[in-house]
Parts: structure tokens; C-alpha cells; sequence
């Protein structure tokens, strides 16, 4: 069951299926830099070239990214974030200071503080 079959889902949950596959957020989150062309973005996020078209098929489908084409010699399409797209970098920046506080090799999880005895 997903999302869109339950009204009554958690707008996390919704977000999550929006955005949440493992290439989808590759990919918003290396725009972030700005517009790039296909084969830029095949290299900086490692994914195959059909793997990346189906996700940038998506993600334009979806409204997060635009695509552009530009026909001179060689032809070329470059992608960039949409004003939906790039509404999420503050999502990222959250994300990633989280990490950087609970994920990072040194973080300890919190402890109850030591009482005396």
C-alpha cells in the first residue's frame, strides 16, 4: 500500500515516495550545484545511463527538474532544478547537519548522565 491508496498517510510518507529512491535523491541533490548535462551528472553520481534517464524521466514528470536542449553542434540536454526542485535544499541542509551530528564516526549516542551514588 502506498501513500496515494491511504488519504490519511503522514505527509513525511508521501514525501518519502515522492523523492525518497536512492537515485531520485543522487540526483536532486547534486543539481543543487546547478544545471548540468546528462553525461556531467552520469559522472558525478555514478549511475548507469539508463538508471539516470529514468530517474531524470521522473523527476521532470514529477516537476522537480527541467530539462533543456540545446541543438548546436554537439547537441546537448541540460538539466536543472525546478523552483520545486530547488525548495528542497534546505531539506538537504537539515539532513545533512543531522548526519554530520548522529552519523558521523565519532557521534556516541546520548547517555543518561551519571548520577552519584
Amino acid at each position: 500500500m502506498t501513500a496515494e491508496d491511504n488519504p490519511d498517510a503522514c505527509p513525511i510518507v508521501r514525501s518519502i515516495e515522492q523523492i525518497g529512491s536512492q537515485w531520485r535523491l543522487v540526483v536532486l541533490h547534486d543539481l543543487r550545484e546547478g544545471e548540468k548535462r546528462f553525461n556531467e551528472l552520469k559522472r558525478s553520481t555514478g549511475a548507469s545511463s539508463r538508471t539516470l534517464s529514468r530517474v531524470l524521466d521522473d523527476l521532470q514528470e514529477m516537476g522537480f527538474v527541467s530539462r533543456r536542449l540545446e541543438e548546436d553542434a554537439p547537441v546537448a540536454t541540460y538539466y536543472t532544478l525546478t523552483a520545486k526542485g530547488e525548495s528542497l535544499c534546505p531539506v538537504f541542509d537539515e539532513i545533512e547537519t543531522w548526519a554530520d551530528e548522529w552519523l558521523a564516526p565519532e557521534a556516541e549516542p546520548e547517555t543518561e548522565p551519571a548520577t552519584a551514588d
